[in-house]
């Protein structure tokens, strides 16, 4: 199964052969764990890559559900659906951005962030979907107070601890792809700075047991982000369209606020009124002043950074545009010259000729004397 057109082979396991067939490898990899399940043998070491690890049966007034909590098998799990990323992000880099951008004719710079944006959008819009599910229907939308409240929230539902290790994955997935997508070493940092910051968060929200103010906490990131890059999208469609680029940045201040306001609300005071005060790693209990003080510090400063580099871009397009202004201004306009009237024979020149409107020569022809 090729996702990538081949004009010329590279030598086995040269750099360029990982490159243009990282995700065949991948391919070939998940294909032999699916494989794995078909024999009795390997069919419990490939259940390891595939389902979530660490079930428990928690009693409920209706029964018993299944819940999930976190240990060291969850990093094989995260790696087989890596491998799972790295396919799809080429399955969509080849069929569907590529002949997009083909047809715009991008500039290398503008290929580059739109291959990015494309394969964020994607990503951003099904996260926005998925996440919103998983919020209403574990009801934290219709009782906040259930952010903090129960804490430490150490038994996850399947569909909480299964949406925690695809986001981990996919921003695990975006360390190597780098490499593989060529990225240029100007946009390396940039790239690098949003990747570790998600990383952070969200391995932060999953180890300190604060799975639901985390999962609402994305869901106002992930959708200000599908903002901002379907914004980018239709701005390399068209330079004159910027109207998402105003919503979006509308959105950003407004989301910054609620973040800042959820946290400090959550972490500050509904975590501070809690009766176990203790810091217990074997219960999953992280509930003390000094671990409280280092999220809100954590959110506090990441907010901050991404508030600022707002501002400072905001001021640089406004100068930019500016200076446009008044350099269309200083310009004089070119003064028009008169024009000349030009004096001409009546019919029209034909190689210096003149001739008449009816083809004859304007000439009168001498008549013979009989």
């Amino acid at each position: 199964m090729a996702f990538r057109r081949r004009t010329k082979s590279y030598p086995l396991f040269s750099q360029e052969f990982v490159i243009h067939n990282h995700a065949d490898i991948g391919f070939c990899v998940v294909l032999c764990v699916l494989i794995g399940l078909m024999f009795e043998v390997t069919a419990k070491t490939a259940f390891l890559f595939i389902l979530p690890q660490y079930n428990i049966s928690v009693p409920t007034a209706d029964g018993e559900t299944v819940h999930y909590h976190y240990g060291p098998k969850d990093l094989v799990t995260i790696l087989f659906y890596v491998f799972i990323t790295i396919i799809l992000h080429a399955v969509v880099q080849e069929y569907i951005l590529d002949k997009i951008s083909k047809r715009l004719h991008l500039s290398k710079v503008k290929h580059s962030k739109f291959n990015e944006s494309g394969q964020l959008v994607i990503f951003h819009l099904s996260s926005v979907i998925w996440c919103f599910y998983v919020v209403v229907t574990e009801g934290y939308l219709t009782n906040p107070r259930s952010l903090w409240e129960d804490y430490p929230h150490v038994y996850l539902p399947f569909q909480v601890k299964f949406f925690y290790l695809c986001q981990l994955a996919y921003w695990l997935h975006a360390l190597p792809e780098l490499y593989f997508q060529k990225v240029r070493k100007e946009e390396i940092p940039r790239q690098l700075q949003y990747i570790c910051l998600y990383l952070v968060h969200i391995a932060g929200a999953y180890l300190l047991n604060l799975s639901r103010l985390g999962l609402i906490l994305l869901l106002l990131q992930y959708s200000t982000e599908f903002l901002f890059h379907m914004a980018r999208l239709f701005y390399f469609a068209d330079e004159n369209n910027e109207k998402l680029f105003n919503a979006w940045a509308a959105v950003f201040g407004i989301t910054r606020l609620f973040i800042l306001t959820l946290a400090v609300l959550a972490i500050g005071f509904g975590l501070a009124r809690m009766e176990n005060q203790a810091f217990d790693p074997e219960k999953g209990n992280f509930n003390t002043l000094l671990c409280r003080l280092c999220v809100l510090l954590l959110v506090c400063a990441a907010q901050a950074w991404l508030m600022w580099r707002f501002i400072h871009s905001q001021l640089r397009h406004w100068r930019e545009y500016w200076n446009e202004q008044s350099a269309k201004r200083r310009v004089p306009a070119a003064p028009r010259l008169p024009a000349r009237l030009i004096k001409r024979e009546s019919g029209y020149h034909e190689n210096g000729v003149v001739k008449a409107e009816n083809g004859t020569s304007p000439r009168t022809k001498k008549l013979k004397s009989p």
